[in-house]
């Protein structure tokens, strides 16, 4: 048994294809470009109406339940025409816009079950569930999320001079082609919970999304930090002011034109579907926070303080060069999230936040996550120097159990985003 349920890429495409055969007609699979590497970008249509759906998979490397929620959808599609037909549309799945950075973080998906921290399992469904079930511990000592400037989903401005990736070329093309009447982009957060982004503001969307969570019961976050210039439409539901960013900006200082605001040329609606790996039911407390800066404070110095440490056990190491090229990915991903503490603490000291219990959670989840992200990349740049691994394992298992952190089994989180998907298709369409 391996160590989570989602598919690896290969086994992705091999499903998709499989589906394609059995069901000619039904579904198409094609390419659309390639990405840095080489690989195929690979485009699942279903239907066959003349305006269109998009959904993007696969943005972020450690973000792989976009890809199975897609796959899922697709041959409900073909089990049941009637579903799309009603709509008038075809429906187009991007498997995976960052096939590169996935095969890097794909390790974490032939992990073994036994490698997580113990107590992590599944609560109350005994040893065997326990062993099966995948683990922060697990998923962190194979982690991998590209540097800010490597992520297809944001391309630079044009005043930039690094050259757009292939992947992000390949994307808006396809919105170009396509001109969908709504862009969905599947994404996943490995601590936390759910929460909705909109460039536009979508009749009865707030309340049916809040609906599905609470049917699956997945927590909400209320105010996720996602977007922090977006509007709180309602709890876990961030909507695009008129006059909103039209340039997105991360804490590394790098600005993109995000493909989300590319596509509303052509009067697209996108919708950014955030499901939780872990949920922490924490971040949907609404109690008031006495104290709100303090909250702030304590967080801002747990992220300082951990990347502190984390770059005087690095120093520790001596000097050591990275020099195959997933070292070198890696450690450019990694010394880029050590060098952003000061960038994030200022932006939180400047926005009101941790107003909420809830909020007050997702903060400290934040700073927890950065660092630890940051050290899991380092200890695999740095050939895994077991200094980086115990400071790995440590502040896994001090998430894991600070935040009571649930997994969510990958039905759960693909039929959040599916559900979601297929109301706001019916509310658009």
């Amino acid at each position: 048994m391996r160590g989570t349920p989602y598919p690896t890429l290969g086994e992705l495409l091999r499903r998709a294809r499989a589906t394609v055969a059995a069901r000619p007609g039904a579904l198409r699979l094609r390419a659309v470009g390639t990405s840095r590497a080489g690989r195929p970008l690979w485009l699942l249509s279903a239907g066959h109406g003349p305006r269109h759906i998009l959904t993007v998979a696969g943005a972020h490397a450690n973000e792989p339940v976009g890809g199975v929620t897609s796959l899922s959808l697709a041959e409900r599609f073909a089990r049941e025409p009637a579903l799309l037909q009603e709509s008038g549309c075809t429906w187009n799945f991007l498997l995976c816009l960052d096939p590169d950075g996935a095969s890097l973080a794909g390790r974490w998906l032939t992990g073994r079950p036994g490698e997580g921290l113990p107590g992590e399992g599944l609560p109350g469904e005994g040893r065997a569930a326990a062993e099966a079930s995948p683990t922060l511990r697990g998923y962190y000592r194979r982690f991998y999320r590209p540097a800010f400037a490597a992520q297809p989903e944001f391309p630079p401005v044009t005043s930039d001079p690094r050259p757009v990736m292939p992947e992000s070329e390949a994307l808006v093309r396809l919105i170009d082609e396509l001109r969908p009447v709504v862009q969905f982009s599947l994404h996943g957060v490995e601590v936390g919970g759910s929460f909705l982004q909109l460039t536009r503001a979508v009749p009865g969307a707030a309340a049916a999304y809040r609906r599905i969570a609470a049917d699956l019961g997945i927590p909400l976050e209320h105010r996720p930090f996602d977007g922090m210039g977006w509007l709180a439409e309602s709890p876990g539901v961030l909507v695009l002011p008129d006059s909103g960013p039209t340039e997105e900006r991360d804490p590394s200082g790098f600005t993109s034109q995000a493909t989300w605001l590319y596509a509303m040329r052509h009067g697209t609606v996108s919708a950014v579907v955030e499901a939780p790996f872990w949920s922490v039911a924490g971040v949907s407390d609404t109690r008031p926070v006495a104290e709100p800066r303090r909250e702030v404070a304590e967080a801002s110095e747990i992220l300082l303080g951990r990347a502190k440490q984390l770059e005087a056990v690095v120093g520790e190491l001596g000097p050591r060069a990275p020099e195959t090229p997933e070292e070198i990915a890696h450690f450019t991903a990694a010394r880029e999230l050590m060098d952003i503490g000061p960038g994030v603490v200022d932006t939180w000291n400047s926005a009101e936040l941790a107003t909420t219990v809830g909020n007050a959670v997702s903060l400290g989840v934040a700073a927890r996550r950065i660092p630890l992200r940051a050290a899991a990349m380092m200890r695999q740049a740095l050939g895994g120097a077991p200094a980086l691994d115990t400071l790995v394992e440590a502040w896994a298992r001090e998430l894991a159990s600070t935040f009571d952190a649930r997994w969510v089994p990958v039905t759960d989180q693909t039929e959040l985003q599916i559900r979601t998907m297929l109301a706001l298709a019916r509310a658009l369409v």
